[in-house]
């Protein structure tokens, strides 16, 4: 069946203008508490606290989220500069048709860590009921968990925000709380947290082990800093900033401060859980200690944690890469809906454990996207988009099919590289890609497929944001100018 473009018209995927652009710098900062608490930190801690102390596992774990901090605001500034969302942009480097094949990759694997966070919510929710009632079906709490998320999301960006607001200070005062309650369960065991080490290790192996922390961090957030754009769209900035730095002031504060802050802040606590009963799960290690209402507590900051993860690291990019494959039959809503049902459909209650490779090998491809987008944003196209464009079946980003080969051929070499060196899974699939795709789209892929910015590099032309510019596409200022007039007459 032929497509127009109407198809890549999905309302839910136009640019977003400045004025509709609601999250401010506190806002995005408290979503990323939300969102950097989360098992996979825990886990981070026990493993590192295993080989090193506690001081240089948190040190790795720091520098780790600057440098995916820093990378998740250079990709953020797709969203910021253009209005534009990961699967849209991912139009340019892929093509109109190319775009699915990663995009869909993400989806995927966002829907599945969904399902996996919708799980221990649920079983934490199940674990308050029966402390407080003596209920005990965690089923029945991951329907209703599963379903409060999906409205919530469903609602918008705006309802996901003034969701992190309440959620972020608790997750923080219980997890100061747990940290104490941690140290001091260790210290009853003589073990300082400070010093303590189950098989020290020394010269390379501590390098090793240093390293292996830093790109477990890195790693973890590859997902997100490749779709970042899907969320960063709808940051506040200024009009007719050119200062970098400036312009993107909201998401440098978010990912490279409350980022590397609250998960190396967890990391800690699953070290420290480590430390003091040989599990880095927290939850596990408390157990033993609390009971009654504290364990209660403790679990609804499970819950809060899940939640505020799921709706901004994985229902929202998720959603916007079906809405994206399925055009305008297929709003922001169903997306969010389709998301749930694939979270439900892997039932992670039982796959858990077979599932985690498959996601740890999306990590690594998608970690050849970041690459890809880099290179084609910053090296090749130097920040401008010919975004009109991108919204047209037939304009300069349908290349051969709907395909940019060069794209394609980039991704395939970074990411088999990362699945080979999966230690360095991040730096080899970053840096194979970026470096192919630049080579292959400037000497050949662009020599056959003219790109207009390329062609006639101005600013005022294919800058958003910064030229002072809404990008409007056919049909959407009408549509614009319709919801104005209902909303004058209510």
């Amino acid at each position: 069946m032929k497509r127009t473009s109407e198809y890549l018209k999905s309302p839910d995927l136009l640019p977003i203008a400045h004025r509709d652009r609601k999250i401010g710098t506190f806002g995005f900062s408290v979503m990323w508490v939300g969102m950097a608490v989360v098992l996979a930190a825990f886990a981070i801690g026990g493993a590192g606290v295993q080989a090193m102390p506690l001081p240089w596992v948190l040190l790795a774990s720091f520098v780790g989220c600057l440098v995916i901090g820093f990378l998740i605001t250079l990709i953020a500034d797709i969203g910021i500069e253009h209005g534009i969302s990961f699967p849209v942009y991912l139009r340019a480097p892929f093509g109109t048709l190319g775009t699915h094949f990663p995009s869909l990759l993400r989806g995927i694997a966002a829907s599945i860590w969904f399902g996996i966070n919708s799980y221990f919510g649920a079983a934490a929710i199940n674990g308050i009921l029966n402390i407080l009632t003596g209920f005990d079906n965690w089923f029945i709490c991951l329907l209703l968990f599963v379903t409060a998320q999906v409205i919530n999301t469903s609602i918008g960006i705006k309802a996901i925000e003034k969701f992190a607001n309440l959620a972020a200070p608790t997750i923080i005062l219980i997890s100061i709380w747990m940290y104490y309650t941690l140290a001091d369960r260790a210290s009853a065991a003589g073990k300082s947290v400070w010093a303590w080490m189950e098989n020290p290790v020394s010269g390379a192996a501590l390098f090793a082990a240093f390293l292996t922390v830093v790109l477990g961090n890195m790693g973890y957030w590859s997902t997100l800093c490749a779709d970042i754009s899907s969320i960063s769209r709808f940051i506040k900035a200024p009009k007719y900033e050119k200062n970098w730095f400036k312009r993107n002031k909201g998401a440098l504060v978010g990912s490279m401060i409350a980022l590397p802050l609250t998960q190396t802040f967890v990391v800690a606590i699953g070290g420290v859980a480590y430390i003091a009963v040989g599990n880095y799960d927290p939850i596990v290690a408390l157990q033993e200690a609390a009971g009654g209402l504290i364990l209660g507590i403790l679990l609804l900051m499970i819950v809060f944690a899940q939640w505020s993860t799921n709706t901004a690291a994985n229902l929202v990019p998720a959603a916007t890469v079906f809405s994206n494959i399925g055009g305008p039959k297929v709003p922001f809503y169903a997306g969010v809906i389709l998301a749930g049902v694939i979270g439900m459909m892997t039932q992670p209650w039982n796959l858990f454990d077979t599932l985690m490779p498959f996601l740890l090998i999306s990590g690594g491809l998608l970690s050849a996207i970041v690459g890809i987008l880099f290179a084609d944003y910053y090296l090749i196209r130097k920040r401008r988009v010919n975004v009109p464009d991108l919204y047209e079946q037939a304009g300069q980003y349908s290349y051969y099919l709907g395909v940019n080969w060069a794209g394609v051929m980039a991704w395939a070499i970074g990411g088999g590289a990362s699945l080979i060196f999966s230690n360095y899974s991040f730096i080899v699939g970053f840096l194979l890609s970026a470096a192919s795709y630049y080579l292959l789209s400037k000497y050949w892929w662009f020599r056959k497929y003219k790109q207009a910015e390329l062609e006639d590099p101005s600013d005022e032309k294919y800058l958003g944001i910064t030229a002072g510019r809404d990008w409007i596409i056919d049909g959407q200022e009408a549509a614009r100018g319709t919801e104005s007039q209902e909303q004058a007459t209510v």
